[in-house]
């Protein structure tokens, strides 16, 4: 029987706890009376967008399974234990071979297995207008098609679980029906939907908002828009992406405070130059820059074109930019991404019987110092 231990203080009260864990599972969590220890413990974190990292592009035309189990293993670095590899817009060619890329890696590769809970496809049913088609490719996006749908679901062998869309395009409804029946979270993303057609997405059964305040026009109505428009229904979810560049902490802050903690989650949307240094690198067939701060960018515009960044730091950011607690700040990048995919009954917790997928850590202010990721039990990264 494989044990281990880890001794950290909980994120949620302070007391510091150990952790063991049998099996791959937390057997036990037990006060540690008169210790102290500088670092916190958490549960891994869930990253339900990542389109890349460490330099592995998972919508790269040559990507590979390969690919797709190393860029598991290098989100051990940013506290991920779990995820959704993300596939964006493209050819149908393009976009079915990575699908099958990422099957063909959890069938044949146990980390990989553990660590994808399904994959979020983003596009191609888009808008195609400026601004709200973000840095997607505009000759790959096209109308929602069911067939197609089916055949991305076939590729990938049933494991897409969550799919952004434009719910104002014609046969966006039918689609998200589809959807909802399948058990994948329909998402409203990269839209300049009108409020008719949100409430109807909604009614039809979509659930979250992507990246909310981003894939947007830069210039917008006072009111009413699409933002108030999401923000105010109640049963829709956002993912925000808490970096400093796509959301200003006075939206992070008034952004949570409208969902409530219950309905908001942390995402990287991180794209293959996150972990990479500053400098011009290839995406989506364009070119992009990194900048010293982190930012991403095309080439030579002020547009973003995802981000570069760690899942583990957006935790201090939503912290001081809404002013809430660490154990708020965690459940937005761990319990909430469980609950959205109903998993949470097995992940997300820092709880016996849950998996040993956990997070050691450092916090000084603004800065997270990431000593170590668990994943069952097994330590599989170690920070400086």
């Amino acid at each position: 029987m494989a044990s281990s231990r880890f001794r950290g203080r909980h994120y949620r009260t302070g007391e510091v706890v150990e952790v063991a864990a049998e099996d791959g599972r937390i057997a036990a969590i037990e006060p540690i009376q008169g210790a102290e220890d500088g670092l916190w413990i958490a549960s891994g974190l869930i990253d339900i967008q990542v389109n890349g990292f460490a330099g592995i592009d998972l919508n790269a035309d040559s990507v590979t399974p390969d690919d797709v189990s190393a860029m598991v293993r290098a989100l051990w670095s940013a506290g991920v234990t779990l995820c959704c590899p993300t596939i964006t817009t493209g050819s149908a060619e393009r976009m079915l071979r990575s699908l099958r890329a990422v099957a063909a890696a959890v069938e044949a590769d146990p980390s990989a297995r553990r660590g994808v809970v399904g994959i979020h496809v983003e596009g191609p049913y888009i808008s195609p207008e400026d601004g709200p088609r973000g840095a997607h490719p505009l000759e790959h996006v096209r109308p929602p098609d069911l067939d197609e749908y089916r055949r991305f679901q076939e590729a990938s062998g049933g494991r897409i679980r969550v799919f952004s869309l434009a719910p104002e395009l014609p046969g966006a409804v039918p689609l998200i029906e589809r959807l909802a029946a399948d058990g994948v979270v329909p998402a409203l993303a990269h839209h300049a939907a009108p409020a008719d057609a949100i409430r109807a997405a909604v009614e039809a059964g979509a659930r979250l908002s992507t990246h909310l305040g981003n894939g947007s026009h830069a210039v917008l109505p006072r009111h009413p828009n699409y933002l108030w428009d999401q923000l105010a229904e109640d049963r829709l979810w956002a993912s925000l992406i808490v970096d400093g560049h796509h959301l200003p902490p006075a939206a992070v802050k008034t952004f949570l405070r409208a969902k409530g903690l219950g309905r908001a989650l942390l995402v990287s949307d991180a794209v293959h130059v996150a972990g990479l240094p500053p400098g011009r690198y290839e995406l989506m067939g364009g070119a992009v820059e990194v900048g010293a701060s982190g930012r991403v960018s095309l080439a030579g515009t002020p547009y973003l074109a995802g981000s570069s960044l760690r899942l583990c730091d957006a935790l201090p950011n939503a912290m001081a930019f809404a002013g809430i607690s660490l154990a708020e700040a965690v459940d937005l990048a761990s319990l909430n991404p469980a609950r959205l995919l109903g998993i949470a009954g097995d992940r997300g917790r820092l709880e016996v019987g849950q998996p040993a997928d956990l997070i050691l850590f450092g916090l000084n202010g603004a800065e997270l110092r990431l000593a170590a990721t668990v994943a069952a039990g097994e330590v599989v990264y170690r920070g400086e």
